[in-house]
């Protein structure tokens, strides 16, 4: 293998690893920005191609996912007339808007999302099962139902609980991190 090989296969590797680590938050940036998740995994994956193609320009070193998030921007803003059929149109002041929301909250949805990984696990098996199962795409109570073996009626009032339980202790457990890093 040549040099100019060996350094395409690096770069591979590395557009790889990072789309791999941060495309769920590309995804969250895009599902801000349309009226569906379909149309939000199509913009995906037109955005990462166009991330692929233009992976040469990337600076490391810099924000990938900031990078990524202008390309997705500028996918969304192509595909706007796609969505003008849709219910939920917004004009180009509300998707900057928008934009620079979900952009600031990104770093606190992160937290989030790592502290309800760390109460999911203080979960026993089946509550854990009943609620992933319940938010899996494509499920709904009964199937959850079902998963963990409990009667619909007591699956909601399970989830019910466990909503209740599990943002009590993310809160919680943001509040200490919060305690403890000021």
């Amino acid at each position: 293998m040549n040099d100019s090989e060996s350094a395409a296969e690096s770069s591979r590797r590395e557009l790889m690893g990072l789309l791999s680590r941060h495309q769920r938050k590309i995804f969250a940036y895009i599902y801000t920005l349309v009226p569906n998740r379909a149309d939000a995994d199509d913009l995906l994956q037109e955005t990462c191609l166009t991330i692929y193609e233009k992976f040469d320009t990337f600076e490391p070193g810099t924000d990938f996912v900031a990078w990524a998030n202008r390309i997705a921007w500028w996918k969304v803003r192509q595909s706007r007339q796609k969505f003008a059929r849709s219910k939920v149109i917004f004009d180009e002041a509300v998707m900057e808007s928008v934009s620079r929301t979900a952009i600031a909250l990104a770093p606190e949805l992160d937290q989030r999302h790592v502290a309800l990984e760390h109460c999911l696990g203080k979960l026993n098996d089946r509550d854990r099962i009943m609620i992933l199962t319940r938010y899996e795409r494509g499920h709904g109570v009964a199937e959850a139902a079902s998963q963990s073996g409990r009667s619909l009626n007591a699956a909601y009032k399970a989830l019910a609980r466990l909503r209740n339980l599990l943002f009590d202790c993310v809160t919680n457990r943001l509040e200490r991190e919060s305690a403890v890093s000021s």
